[in-house]
């Protein structure tokens, strides 16, 4: 390996930690209600570039957000074009260097929107979806790059056409778990259930509100959990010998089954910084690795 493929190793896992890194603190922004801590001035923070003052903690909150998301909008940019001089024989390489740097501007266009205009709840959860294609682009061109030391068999898996369609469905029902999620945070919806798992003692509560939006996140956590439970059996029954196929299933199946401990454990510390935080990274690893799947879903035979 020639110091110039290690160096790109180091800044694609750099820049995959940093994406992390711009995910928890949107959840933090989020948590702490620090949207509004540079006023509804962008880039510049009350009209400045560093404000002369900075004497609430929303305004340190939502200053480091924005400086760490231009710099990790920099390092995404570098990467996709790296990647793409670097590996243009890769077939998904292209793609999810445009994928990063399109979603990671469509990321900073709808943040800057929601501070200088303000945005409905529902537009305002768009933003955590955005954040994660992002991350997940970012992921995958990292595996790219590692995957160069592999052989074709990682390449092309062998994948039934109806696991395939099971796999995009997967994802695409995932990314409507994670809206649901986000527009629980960004509707105040988080703390509408008293108790876990019954919601105010009750098996179905009255579908109205911030009930029905907490709620019906919760049921929809719980069929992603049976439907990864479902996946990871299937795989492991009849793909002995794909093992990154087996090994990614399992993973996700994990993620899963701690996010939804993680929902729990939110609703038993009334949503803590720690809980609210572990939240936003277990999904966002759940995203990432479900993702991976269908990678290689589409490289099947």
């Amino acid at each position: 390996m020639n110091n110039l493929n290690k160096k790109l190793k180091i800044f694609s896992i750099l820049t995959t930690i940093g994406m992390i890194i711009v995910l928890l603190q949107g959840a933090l922004v989020t948590k702490t209600e620090s949207g509004q801590g540079c006023g509804d001035s962008w880039p510049l923070c009350h009209g400045q570039v560093i404000p002369e003052s900075i004497n609430t903690l929303e305004t340190i909150i939502e200053l480091s957000h924005r400086a760490v998301s231009a710099i990790l909008g920099i390092m995404v940019i570098t990467l996709a074009i790296w990647t793409w001089k670097k590996l243009p024989h890769v077939r998904e390489t292209k793609f999810l260097a445009i994928i990063a740097v399109l979603f990671i501007v469509f990321q900073g266009l709808l943040g800057a929107a929601a501070v200088v205009w303000g945005q409905s709840s529902a537009v305002l959860a768009l933003h955590f979806g955005f954040s994660l294609v992002s991350f997940a682009s970012v992921l995958l061109l990292t595996i790219l790059v590692f995957e160069e030391d592999n052989g074709p068999r990682v390449r092309h898996p062998k994948i039934s056409p109806n696991l395939k369609t099971f796999i995009y469905f997967v994802f695409t029902y995932l990314y409507i778990v994670v809206y649901t999620g986000a527009l629980v945070r960004h509707t105040g919806s988080s703390l509408a259930c008293d108790g876990w798992p019954l919601c105010n003692g009750q098996i179905i509560p009255p579908l109205k509100g911030a009930i029905a939006v907490q709620f019906g996140h919760r049921v929809a956590a719980g069929i992603m959990f049976l439907i990864l439970l479902a996946l990871v059996i299937y795989v492991y029954r009849n793909y002995k010998d794909e093992i990154a196929l087996r090994v990614t299933a399992l993973i996700a199946f994990i993620l899963v089954s701690l996010q939804v401990i993680s929902g729990a454990y939110v609703v038993f510390t009334a949503m803590s910084l720690v809980s609210a935080m572990l939240h936003a990274f277990i999904i966002t690893c759940l995203f990432g690795a479900v993702s991976y799947l269908v990678m290689l879903a589409t490289r099947a035979k």
